[in-house]
């Protein structure tokens, strides 16, 4: 396993297990996240809130890896997301979802700099808008 795909896996493990310390940890300071809609993120004070808010909304949030690639400091991972969409954090199991996902984490000296993610959001939206979110 190339060094790009050992702490892009860590930093899943800590998205799989909600750790939003151990996250930021493993994040650069200027850490960048562009998702899926295009919206970019920066820094570790932002991403603090935007996890937080997102584990918020989904519990049970999870990504599973099948297949990992890596180019020099360049990691790309692929596999499936998803969770339950819980609004006021009430778990349905109607809400719950899942798609496709691939993330692209760039790596600087053992720390996430970037960490894109490549999904389809209809899945989630289409929870949230039966449940009026």
């Amino acid at each position: 396993m190339s060094a790009a795909i050992a702490v892009a896996q860590q930093f899943v493990d800590r998205i799989n297990d909600h750790d939003v310390e151990g996250m930021l940890a493993l994040m650069t300071g200027d850490h960048r996240m562009l998702d899926s809609l295009g919206n970019l993120m920066v820094g570790r004070d932002t991403m603090r809130a935007a996890w937080q808010g997102y584990f918020a909304m989904v519990p049970d949030y999870k990504i599973s890896i099948d297949m990992t690639f890596a180019e020099g400091d360049d990691a790309i991972l692929c596999g499936v997301a998803g969770g339950t969409y819980a609004p006021g954090g009430k778990m349905d199991p109607s809400n719950a979802w899942r798609t496709p996902v691939a993330l692209r984490a760039k790596i600087k000296t053992d720390l996430v700099e970037e960490w894109r993610i490549y999904a389809d959001n209809e899945p989630i939206r289409e929870k949230m808008r039966k449940a009026g979110g």
